[in-house]
């Protein structure tokens, strides 16, 4: 009898061990997965079987190591123009200096097609610095110096950070004294400053120019006046008589002669005339512009007619209007095919910063009647310019407002968790300009191939995606130098609930800037961290049920032996 129980006990516990281990088969072989690796059905059916996770490479259950994605080059990974940047379990991309990535993210993951494009410094304002004009080039750009400043320290093109070169103003200092001459007037020493001169006590002055230039080289042209002595004075007026008395001979013959009507010269009137001769004029709105003003009647009988020409009086400056909200154009009413010099200066302030002052001039020497000046203007700017045409002492002016730009993307420390209540770091310059209104803070599930649209929507407006969600909005005021920002801590930002992250998912978290600017809204994004899911739970249960299976067995095993002894004794 002893015998027979002990053989159905064991039988029993035999069975029962059997069945137990053939259930918990799975659970064990999951138990044992590496940390960094997930368990898998297998292909067959038969099983389970454990494979590293994304972005590691091993066995799946004695060791799963980073995969170095970067090893096969930036290039080939994240595109051209780019720096690949390897993190345990995966990577992220960077553009080059001098290139932006086309989705505004300064941290990205290729995924969506997302490249990297040339940066156009010259759109960024001050880049060549006072008085410079900026050339874009491919991931770069270079400096020349605009008309009236000239290059210090350096050659052009340059580099102002690379070759500490700069522009300044040109400066002809004092002019000179010449001989015979005082100096009148002037109007300064830099570039097109006029200096004006006059005849010295004793002297005539009996031709030449009076007026002296700053020019573009640093140094001043003219005066070329000659001044004579008094007694020219009497030459001259000797020689004015001896002509009059001429000229009154050759038009005695003629007093009599039969020309017939006054001729007519367009836009032009009689001021005085006789039988002989009759001097014109340009009327009201009209100047003259070359040739002679009397006509005079011959022996022949016909009217030897005035030469003048009498044009329309229009403003230098025409038609000037701003284009792009960065470029002056005007068109230059000009009657002589010489260069003329425009000095363009402008200012803007702001309504919402009392303090700024942008403040400028430029100058450009044409001779053409269609010109064109781009400026550095900044954004969001009430500007007021004028062009002055320096020969003709006109001056125009105009105003306009610059438009809200993008903003900068948001400068961020990139990580990645295991954890659901990651706390993120966001870094603010505390001078900066931009009119950045508030923060939003996005949840991505990562499901597939993830597209993420960043121009930004009112802050009241719902977000279509069912997986996407703004999990809060934080005020540009609350922010300083630092923040600090935890996922999914169960508060509420700016009327956004916080809400926390399901364990075992990943995720993407995407910080976006939004300016706002009356009714524009303009928008920037960056990936700010991803948060990985972890298989923490699944061991624990596959562990759990491994302890159960043992005790169950202990159990058994016990029952056995306290029978056996009880037999036995």
């Amino acid at each position: 009898m002893d015998e027979r129980n002990r053989t159905m006990i064991v039988v029993f516990m035999l069975c029962v061990i059997a069945d137990m281990l053939a259930e918990g088969h799975t659970l064990h072989v999951c138990a044992t997965c590496h940390a960094n690796a997930i368990c898998d059905d297998k292909s067959d059916g038969s099983g389970k079987v454990c494979n590293c996770k994304y972005g590691f490479v091993g066995n799946g259950r004695t060791f799963c190591q980073d995969k170095d994605e970067c090893q096969l080059g930036a290039s080939k990974i994240c595109g051209k123009h780019t720096t690949c940047h390897n993190t345990y379990g995966s990577y992220y991309c960077t553009c080059l200096a001098g290139y932006s990535p086309s989705n505004n993210m300064a941290v990205f993951i290729p995924n969506d097609g997302t490249h990297c494009l040339d940066i156009d410094e010259c759109r960024i304002a001050g880049s060549c610095g006072d008085g410079g004009q900026c050339r874009n080039l491919e991931g770069s750009f270079d400096c020349s110096c605009q008309l009236g400043y000239q290059v210090h320290n350096g050659t052009e093109p340059f580099h102002p950070y690379r070759d500490k070169a700069s522009c300044r103003v040109v400066d002809c200092g004092q002019p000179a004294s010449v001989e015979d001459t005082v100096l009148l007037s002037v109007t300064g020493t830099t570039y097109s400053s006029v200096a004006m001169f006059g005849c010295d006590e004793g002297f005539v002055w009996s031709s030449g120019d009076n007026s002296s230039v700053c020019g573009a080289d640093g140094l001043w042209r003219g005066p070329t006046m000659v001044c004579e002595g008094g007694c020219v004075l009497d030459y001259f007026l000797a020689w004015c008589s001896d002509f009059l008395q001429s000229m009154l001979v050759a038009w005695q013959p003629q007093i009599d002669a039969k020309c017939g009507p006054i001729p007519f010269l367009a836009n032009s009137e009689v001021v005085w005339h006789n039988r002989s001769v009759v001097i014109h004029r340009c009327v009201d709105g009209y100047h003259s512009w070359r040739g002679s003003n009397v006509s005079v009647c011959r022996n022949s009988g016909l009217w030897q007619k005035a030469t003048l020409r009498c044009i329309e009086i229009k403003p230098p400056i025409n038609h000037l209007f701003v284009l792009n909200e960065k470029c002056l154009h005007w068109k230059a009413e000009k009657y002589e095919e010489d260069t003329e010099v425009y000095m363009v200066t402008y200012i803007g302030s702001r309504d919402y910063q009392r303090s700024f002052r942008d403040k400028g001039k430029r100058f450009l020497s044409s001779m053409g009647d269609q010109l064109e000046l781009c400026l550095n203007l900044l954004p969001v700017t009430n500007y007021s310019m004028s062009v002055t045409a320096v020969s003709a002492r006109f001056t125009a002016t105009i105003t306009t407002n610059t438009s809200l730009p993008v903003p900068p993307a948001p400068i961020i420390y990139y990580r990645e968790f295991e954890t659901p209540v990651p706390t993120l770091r966001l870094r603010r310059s505390p001078n900066t300009l931009d009119p950045i209104s508030w923060y939003q803070v996005f949840v991505l599930p990562v499901e597939g191939i993830v597209v993420f649209d960043c121009p930004s929507p009112d802050p009241s407006s719902k977000i279509k995606s069912s997986t996407e969600y703004i999990t809060a909005q934080i005020d540009v005021r609350h922010v300083g130098t630092v923040m600090n920002f935890t996922v999914g801590d169960g508060l509420y930002y700016g009327g956004f609930f916080n809400a926390p992250l399901e364990s075992g998912r990943n995720y993407y978290i995407i910080l976006r800037a939004v300016s706002q600017w009356k009714t524009a809204l303009k928008s920037s994004c960056v990936l700010w961290a991803k948060v990985r899911g972890t298989s923490y739970v699944l061991k624990v249960s596959s562990l759990s049920a491994a302890a159960s299976v043992g005790l169950v067995a202990l159990v058994i095993l016990g029952g056995y032996s306290f029978t056996w002894f009880f037999k036995k004794t």
